[in-house]
């Protein structure tokens, strides 16, 4: 049976399959971009236990101190799930799988000025799901590109299979994890705005550089997606939701982790 796409074209259908990755501009409104960022900011000024915990202290050094990422917003603020269930969004998904997509994951990232950036990783790596894929959605909030540490793709690295990393540089990278891309290939820059969602492939070798800027955020909100088939993924991620927001819970895949080990001498859990 042939599979009739919805939401985006035959073209960018092809450039995800072929590239790992694919950009889908203005898949939410600049008043949806908008909530989202307000949102954030309220989140930030105090700490949500288990989920975002900021240092306080306006003479903290690192500025991944005051602004770190936060977990799992969806488990505790319904703008976050309504938002990782987003319709377009979700439609792009079934395109991209032919199939009914699962949320597993809601992560807000500030990445304020001067903040380091995220080695270059595999997403698939940590959440574990099979069989299949999960696909990332990278929302840019603000505008995102070389100078405030947009995000880097390796691009064809989506048939490139899930690899042991190496540690990574603590002056550049909050993680630990680092995958050295294939010989010959290298990692390439993405340009977003505000509203932009940047679609990838879970085995698609990606990060960012430090926010080398001295004024500009660059937030982001990133969810993972599982696909309707897949009867595993990494503990960590569950419950998934379906598209009407009901709770799904898959099989343990006992070889999966949090995404994205963060440095422990930095950021104490």
């Amino acid at each position: 049976m042939t599979y009739t796409l919805g939401r985006i074209t035959e073209m960018q259908k092809l450039q995800f399959e072929t590239e790992g990755y694919l950009i889908v501009k203005g898949l939410f409104e600049p008043e949806q971009v908008e909530e989202i960022r307000s949102t954030f900011d309220t989140i930030s000024e105090q700490p949500v236990p288990g989920y975002y915990e900021p240092d306080l202290d306006p003479q903290a050094s690192d500025p991944l101190r005051r602004y770190p990422r936060v977990m799992h917003p969806h488990r505790f603020n319904e703008t976050a799930k309504r938002y990782m269930l987003h319709t377009p969004v979700l439609d792009v998904l079934t395109d991209l799988y032919e199939e009914p997509p699962l949320a597993a994951q809601s992560m807000f990232y500030y990445k304020p000025p001067g903040s380091r950036g995220q080695a270059l990783h595999q997403d698939n790596f940590y959440l574990k799901v099979e069989p299949g894929n999960c696909i990332a959605a990278w929302t840019a909030v603000d505008g995102a590109d070389e100078d405030n540490g947009g995000l880097l793709v390796v691009p064809k690295t989506q048939s490139y299979e899930i690899v042991c990393p190496e540690y990574a540089d603590a002056k550049e990278s909050f993680t630990t994890h680092f995958v050295k891309p294939p010989k010959d290939q290298k990692a390439v820059p993405v340009a977003l705005e505000p509203g932009d969602v940047l679609f990838f492939n879970g085995n698609l070798i990606h990060g960012s550089y430090r926010n080398r800027t001295k004024d500009r955020f660059r937030r982001a909100f990133i969810c993972h997606y599982a696909n309707a088939s897949a009867t595993q993924i990494s503990q960590h991620y569950q419950p998934l939701y379906r598209p009407d927001g009901s709770e799904v819970r898959l099989n343990d895949n006992p070889d999966g982790g949090p995404c994205g080990v963060e440095f422990e001498a930095l950021y104490p859990h």
